[in-house]
């Protein structure tokens, strides 16, 4: 089969011949329709380390196929539409039967742990695929197993938001655009916050209220000032600790922070404020696969909406160019590769 192989940070990935997976015990071989493109794959190429070593086939957000199951595996059928869930879970640990198998203790990130989407196949266990419902877009749907998934439990789980919320978005990418349209389904007043007038654009077609573009004024005493106070929950999605002040800055007393943007730097904080106004600072890794079928039915139902998500669409062959997209920043929802 074809892969997009990563070796090494700071190289360019390389679409190779490779050997197509074959399926163990409790396995199923995907045959990929699309994979999306995250800025967690240039952090592997800026330096951040992956579980398995180089040659890797990056790639955590796939759509696709059935193309066969092991003679073991019940339930499922060459054919069949799935997802492939960002994190796979072993579904035995104490997380997993508590219920967060976001938080696995044996979690398999595919691109990560394992060889993942960039490729014509992927081999997962059965047991974690999430079948998708007949009529919805295949390619598009790719973009449910993270970009749709994680600001899902970010928004309803994390940050527990509900009718009548104000809410803040710091950061209006792939993932945050899908927070916005999330928190707004929710019923919360939306307040988007990105440095591109595009996506903040977007954010207003998705249901934020209000935007706001750090370039041109003072974000949280604009926010502040709006909101007389705060908001009820920001989540910074960006991971960057100027923006994390910011969205600190943005939220009222009582109120919570959410961080779902990965970073690798220190992020100070004023613990007295903290103390004082009683506020939380939380994080939110993936989401859960409890949740997929309301995410599901949300999508069928409309209330999330894939078609103004979703970016452009490339060959393998032109995952580099994908990428030097996305590092520029400018990316106006997800790209895909479609094998």
């Amino acid at each position: 089969m074809r892969a997009a192989l990563f070796h090494g940070p700071g190289k360019p990935l390389t679409d190779e011949e490779v050997e197509t997976p074959k399926v163990g015990p409790g396995e199923a071989l995907v045959k990929v329709a699309a994979c999306g493109v995250c800025a967690t794959d240039l952090h592997y190429l800026h330096g951040t380390p992956t579980f398995k070593k180089p040659p890797l086939i990056l790639g955590h957000e796939v759509s696709g196929r059935i193309e066969t199951v092991a003679p073991d595996v019940a339930g499922y059928g060459p054919g069949e539409p799935v997802l492939v869930p960002a994190v796979l879970s072993c579904g035995e640990c104490l997380n997993c039967r508590r219920g967060r198998d976001n938080l696995c203790e044996r979690m398999v990130m595919p691109g990560n742990h394992a060889d993942g989407g960039f490729a014509e196949f992927i081999k997962v266990p059965a047991r974690n695929l999430v079948r998708l419902p007949e009529g919805l877009p295949l390619q598009e749907s790719a973009v449910i197993s993270d970009a749709v998934s994680t600001p899902f439990h970010a928004v309803r789980n994390r940050g527990r938001v509900q009718g009548g919320d104000r809410v803040a978005i710091f950061g209006c990418g792939g993932v945050g655009i899908n927070a916005v349209q999330i928190a707004a389904a929710l019923g919360a007043t939306v307040l988007a916050v990105d440095i591109d007038p595009k996506k903040l654009a977007q954010a207003r077609e998705l249901g934020a209220s209000e935007a706001f573009n750090p370039k041109e004024g003072d974000v949280p005493k604009a926010i502040r000032k709006l909101t007389k106070g705060g908001v009820d929950v920001a989540f910074e999605i960006v991971g960057k600790p100027q923006v994390l002040d910011q969205a600190f800055g943005s939220v009222r007393a009582g109120g919570t922070l959410v961080t779902v943007g990965y970073s690798e730097e220190t992020w100070n904080f004023a613990v007295h404020r903290v103390m004082f106004r009683e506020m939380s600072v939380i994080g939110s890794l993936g989401c859960c696969s409890a949740d997929y079928p309301t995410i599901l039915g949300m999508v069928q139902s409309g209330k999330i909406r894939l078609g103004p998500v979703v970016g452009d669409r490339f060959p393998l062959e032109k995952i580099n160019e994908a990428l030097a997209n996305l590092e520029k920043g400018t990316v106006s929802g997800r790209q895909l590769i479609v094998p």
